[in-house]
């Protein structure tokens, strides 16, 4: 992702700044959704594995970046509280 563009993104909610996700943070949540374990804000299950993602700076959103283009809407985002619990 341009790192231009990732300078002035944020997340659409709480304006916390955003980072791209690590490969170990995008395999950890991606074991997660193919186990069905994880779901969106909007409490609905994520059921396709993330090619790339975007975190909040806290820790605590991802956000989903489909053909480089970052998927920013709130109700998408993916709350981590729920990976711990998945472990």
């Amino acid at each position: 992702m341009d790192k231009h563009l990732l300078d002035i993104l944020c997340c659409p909610v709480k304006k916390t700044p955003i980072r791209m996700l690590r490969n170990d943070e995008l395999q950890h949540l991606n074991q997660a959704i193919t186990r069905g374990q994880i779901q969106n804000v909007a409490g609905d299950p994520v059921d396709r594995a993330l090619q790339a993602g975007l975190i909040t700076t806290d820790g605590k959103v991802v956000y989903r970046i489909e053909d480089d283009i970052p998927v920013l809407l709130p109700e998408e985002g993916i709350g981590t509280v729920q990976l711990n619990e998945a472990l």
